[in-house]
């Protein structure tokens, strides 16, 4: 979800592209002349860039978030700024998007708690995430386990946890047989199994099974002895069905999002929830932001204000919600930089164990 959100997935390549023009881009008022209703003139933007983290597979983002660039010309017009052109991408990596946002080559990106506590000082915080909350939501491993499958309830939650989860594999299944029988895992049983994780910026794919790890055993992701960083969810799922994975990290609902996927195209027999096992998890994690470029002149506070109120808006909206459901968002409410030092505190932890 960015579970444990929600986060909380081309075409960004080497740090998501030039930088913009800011004498084209920067907003000015409009020609035309002013009403008779003295109405403030609009502000006219040749270009708005929206840059999307690839925590899913890259085309399905694109498809599905296509109609935003519709809605938010739309709304930002009753915002008072007329919008040319929205485009849309998808970064090469999580970082990537971080690094775009800081260069001003992107205005806009939707990225993770963990990335933009990485990036935060060429990225500002406008929004974040609201999810469902799941049927789950417990500490303990084995609860997962004993009320499968986790389904989605009515309440709204501001955070998510990651999940330890086993597969189909002989190991995976070991694995999970110790936790189903109130055992407790030893980092040696860990340590024996094949892993799949994601990138270091990703908050339930690294940063907070990391901090999980080291408090209780000591230990990070990179201690791992056999350990590979997929370049999506969808990649870790496929390497869990097909046992060249054992455990793989992920956001607490992705087994619902994957459920379809794990028959029809990565070939198992039996359905998710029957084939796998959750053997850890996470403290709660701050769920997905919408985060903008400090270092682009578009970016006043004005425009900043009618983007949180844009995106609140079409999140209200039926279409709207077909968008942000990509990456099980439900609704953004206004975000401060202080709801993430939970994830500066995890940052500056992971910084430590690499030294």
């Amino acid at each position: 979800m960015l579970l444990a959100v929600f986060a909380l997935a081309g075409g960004l390549v080497a740090g998501c592209g030039s930088k913009n023009n800011s004498s084209e881009n920067s907003p000015s008022p409009s020609a035309s002349a002013p009403s008779e209703s003295a109405q403030p003139a609009a502000i006219d933007i040749k270009e708005l860039k929206v840059s999307f983290v690839p925590s899913k597979d890259p085309e399905t983002i694109i498809t599905a978030t296509d109609p935003l660039k519709d809605l938010l010309k739309a709304q930002l017009a009753t915002e008072g700024y007329n919008v040319d052109k929205v485009s849309i991408d998808v970064g090469t990596t999580y970082e990537a998007v971080g690094e775009a946002l800081t260069a001003g080559s992107t205005d806009i990106g939707f990225i993770p708690g963990g990335t933009y506590a990485l990036y935060d000082d060429g990225a500002d915080v406008i929004l974040t995430a609201t999810r469902a909350g799941l049927s789950n939501d417990s500490d303990n491993a084995k609860d997962w386990n004993d009320n499968k499958p986790t389904a989605a309830t009515a309440e709204q939650a501001n955070y998510y946890r990651s999940l330890f989860i086993a597969g189909p594999s002989k190991k995976g299944q070991e694995l999970a047989a110790k936790v189903n029988g109130g055992e407790q895992l030893t980092w040696e049983d860990l340590n024996s199994a094949n892993w799949a994780i994601m990138s270091t910026s990703s908050s339930a794919g690294y940063i907070y099974p990391t901090l999980w790890l080291q408090k209780n055993f000591n230990k990070s992701l990179t201690d791992l002895s056999h350990v590979v960083t997929s370049d999506s969810y969808g990649t870790s799922f496929a390497r869990l069905a097909a046992g060249q994975a054992d455990v793989i990290v992920a956001y607490a609902d992705a087994r619902r999002d994957f459920e379809p996927k794990w028959t029809a195209d990565f070939g198992r027999g039996q359905s998710i929830w029957d084939e796998t096992n959750v053997i850890g998890v996470t403290q709660g994690i701050y769920n997905d932001t919408i985060s903008v470029s400090k270092n682009d002149k578009i970016m006043t506070d004005e425009f900043k204000t009618a983007l949180q109120n844009a995106f609140i808006a079409i999140a209200q909206t039926e279409e709207g919600k077909k968008v942000i459901s990509v990456y099980s968002h439900e609704g953004y409410k206004v975000a401060q930089s202080s709801d993430y030092d939970g994830e500066r505190q995890a940052q500056e932890l992971i910084k430590s164990m690499k030294k």
